[in-house]
């Protein structure tokens, strides 16, 4: 996710005003590698402005997915994720608490398609999810 500075500049430059609500938004997200849902991105600029509607956090986060300044994760079956971090990497998942962590690793060498699929296919990137317990939970 680029600077404060430099999202704004981009929103801007796509049509979007910069409020005070959008500038938390950035701040809630900036380095955040809790990977917050959409709910919880609400609670806490809501603490901030209580007025804020959750329609205008989402919008926001589909703006800075469409932008491609956040990476929008669908690995909770009740809830989408986001993550600020959009360089290629991978996750691990608490099936406990539904923590998520980050793997930067690099599986691509280990990855091999099978003919069937790259015959149909061009494949532009993937993800692998790992599911686990957490030390935490355990």
């Amino acid at each position: 996710m680029e600077s404060i500075e430099k999202l704004t500049n981009i929103l801007r430059s796509n049509g979007m005003k910069i409020t005070p609500q959008r500038l938390m938004i950035f701040k809630v997200l900036k380095n955040n590698t809790s990977h917050p849902s959409a709910e919880e991105i609400f609670r806490r600029v809501k603490r901030t402005y209580p007025t804020v509607s959750f329609t205008t956090i989402y919008k926001t986060l589909e703006t800075l997915r469409d932008l491609g300044e956040i990476k929008e994760l669908i690995i909770d079956k009740d809830r989408k994720h986001y993550d600020p971090n959009t360089d290629s990497h991978h996750h691990v998942i608490c099936s406990t608490c539904k923590k998520i962590g980050d793997i930067l690793d690099d599986y691509s060498p280990s990855i091999k398609l099978p003919d069937s699929i790259k015959n149909k296919y061009t494949v532009s990137g993937f993800q692998i999810s790992f599911y686990g317990v957490c030390n935490d939970c355990r």
